[in-house]
């Protein structure tokens, strides 16, 4: 049985702060199909309430896609906080796909999503 798991959280780079209300899914990809694993979304920590996978449904040598939906997010905290009270006919950034393998099931994979207006990035923390 595994004892890995994989977690994340969301920071605001532009605001400070952390994301609360970003819809997370978990997806398994084998042979080019995604398969669901779990969903959720931020908590006011911009963290999930639990790991996003752990145990047996963690294993090794598979690959995974973490989908954070930011558009609403985007909306809400920045266009309409600087004063443009419509949004943009099409946001620049609204579903952003994080692909990733996992070679140790028995390993903390965390994966955080930095995040901005118009760019984010990502890195496997700790």
């Amino acid at each position: 049985m595994s004892d890995g798991r994989l977690t994340t959280h969301v920071l605001d780079t532009a605001l400070g702060r952390p994301a609360a209300g970003i819809p997370v899914s978990v997806w398994m990809v084998q042979d080019d199909h995604r398969h669901l694993m779990a969903e959720t979304v931020t908590n006011d920590d911009g963290r999930t309430d639990a790991p996003l996978l752990s145990g047996p449904s963690f294993g090794a040598l598979l690959t995974y896609e973490i989908v954070f939906t930011v558009g609403t997010y985007l909306t809400i905290n920045h266009f309409a906080r600087m004063g443009n009270h419509r949004p943009p006919n099409q946001l620049f950034l609204d579903t952003i796909p994080i692909r990733f393998g996992v070679e140790d099931a028995d390993a903390h994979y965390h994966v955080p999503l930095l995040l901005a207006p118009h760019g984010y990035s990502t890195y496997r923390g700790s």
